[in-house]
């Protein structure tokens, strides 16, 4: 199954745009598909809007079984004077209008890799979430022993900057763990390839390190195990899913990553999870790739209060086999 490319490409700006306004604040820029909502101007600072214009089937060899399909994509950018604002909707566009074109150049090559993380993330997320927990076996997603991060412990696993947050077990036989919740984007059945990864260290009187799993929904236990070396420094340890990633996305599109110490505690010597940065980076079966082509200002002066837009034309294409029945 392929993915939508218009998905793909609401998607990579949704996730990559970051616009400042001039007071030094982040701008709150709605993306989806077509069509302009004038609504959504009056609650945000500007709009993104994304719409497939033509696809083309390309053939690349004689029997047409290799083909190229290339579509054109219309990207729209659209913001408008409001009251109070701190920035005039003229200046708010070419900001849109420059970030619209570096997101999409510089991303050319992989429009279809999204990296899921806890940036921005707090409570109120009903998307990502972080749990900790102590127990002496492994807890399923659903035991209620999990208790989620509070906010500021959140914001410290927002980058891999060495600021971390911990999960702490003192008694005997009880491992320090963490879990992790990905909400996916895309239709599982589109997704090629999934990669999680959990950075920190764990430790242990009786030996350092930290163990990872992710969860399969479909038979309901920890799989894919893999371990760090048993150091006191950061590491990061990854699991890879392919070929049978439906089985790991549970009907709700959720991923889960279960850490915990290598070893447990002994009763007078804490175990500990010391986590610095943990990601999922999905890659999608879709467009390979996506690039400007052009682009042009259409404000709309005909309403009040004006509509400042400017429309990109962006190509993006998937290579295909496609077999004769």
């Amino acid at each position: 199954m392929v993915e939508d490319p218009v998905a793909t490409i609401v998607r990579l700006l949704r996730k990559n745009m970051r616009v400042v306004k001039d007071d030094g604040s982040l701008a709150d820029v709605h993306v989806s598909r077509e069509w302009l909502n004038r609504e959504f101007l009056k609650n945000y600072d500007g709009q993104v809007t994304v719409g497939l214009e033509e696809s083309q089937e390309q053939i690349l060899e004689i029997s047409a079984k290799t083909r190229r399909r290339l579509n054109i994509l219309k990207v729209n950018v659209w913001t408008a004077d409001k009251p109070d604002q701190t920035t005039s909707g003229l200046a708010m566009r070419e900001k849109l209008r420059e970030e619209v074109h570096r997101v999409i150049r510089q991303n050319r090559n992989k429009p279809n890799v999204t990296v899921y993380d806890f940036y921005s993330t707090a409570q109120a997320s009903d998307t990502h979430k972080a749990y900790y927990a102590k127990a002496s076996t492994e807890l399923t997603p659903q035991d209620n022993g999990w208790s989620e991060l509070a906010d500021d412990d959140y914001a410290k696993i927002w980058y891999s900057d060495d600021t971390r947050c911990s999960s702490v077990a003192s008694g005997n036989g009880e491992y320090a763990l963490m879990l992790f919740r990905f909400k996916m984007e895309s239709e599982k059945q589109t997704i090629k390839q999934a990669v999680l990864a959990f950075e920190g260290y764990g430790v242990s009187p009786f030996g350092n390190g930290f163990t990872v799993k992710v969860w399969n929904s479909n038979v309901g236990v920890w799989q894919n195990s893999q371990t760090s070396d048993a150091t006191i420094e950061d590491s990061t340890v990854t699991v890879s899913l392919g070929s049978d990633l439906t089985d790991y996305v549970d009907d709700d599109g959720f991923l889960w990553l279960l850490a915990e110490t290598a070893n447990p505690s002994d009763g007078s010597t804490d175990a500990a999870l010391h986590c610095d940065y943990a990601s999922c980076r999905v890659t999608v079966n879709g467009v390979t790739y996506c690039d400007v082509v052009s682009y042009r200002d259409l404000d709309k002066v005909d309403v009040k209060p004006f509509i400042f837009g400017t429309e990109f034309t962006v190509k993006t294409w998937l290579f295909e086999k496609v077999e004769v029945t």
